[in-house]
């Protein structure tokens, strides 16, 4: 067992500002891996922008905004689900759905997601795409 210091973490957190150019790579040193916790990673990631559209096969991912506010758009069989999380909310995105996120301005988050086989999308509606 080891405790994490969440605060300072953030001291050091960069942001991540997402724009067309910004690289895997890029996203990846910007987030902070604290653990690992049963098949899933918890890390924090600062940023603005709109990440690329997302799923997880393997499980639900949390988030938990701690500064800021972000949209999150997930895509269900009955339609679009779109949610303003605010500091101090969780979501939980279900197991398999494709979802992504739009922060305005800066959010903090700190997610657990499962730590492989998750897929990616650049297109306007992935469910469609491919």
């Amino acid at each position: 067992m080891k405790a994490h210091d969440i605060r300072a973490t953030l001291k050091d957190l960069p942001l991540l500002t997402i724009t067309a150019s910004t690289t895997e790579e890029d996203a990846i040193a910007a987030e902070r891996k604290l653990a690992s916790f049963n098949q899933c990673m918890v890390g924090l990631v600062r940023y603005a922008g709109q990440p690329p559209w997302e799923r997880h096969p393997g499980g639900d991912e949390l988030l938990h905004i701690l500064e800021g506010e972000v949209d999150v758009i997930v895509l269900t069989d009955g339609g679009p689900v779109h949610e303003i999380a605010r500091a101090g909310s969780v979501c939980i995105v279900p197991q398999g759905l494709w979802h992504r996120t739009h922060a305005r301005a800066a959010v903090t988050l700190l997610y657990m997601t499962p730590a492989e086989g998750n897929e990616h999308s650049f297109a306007e509606d992935p469910r469609r795409a491919g």
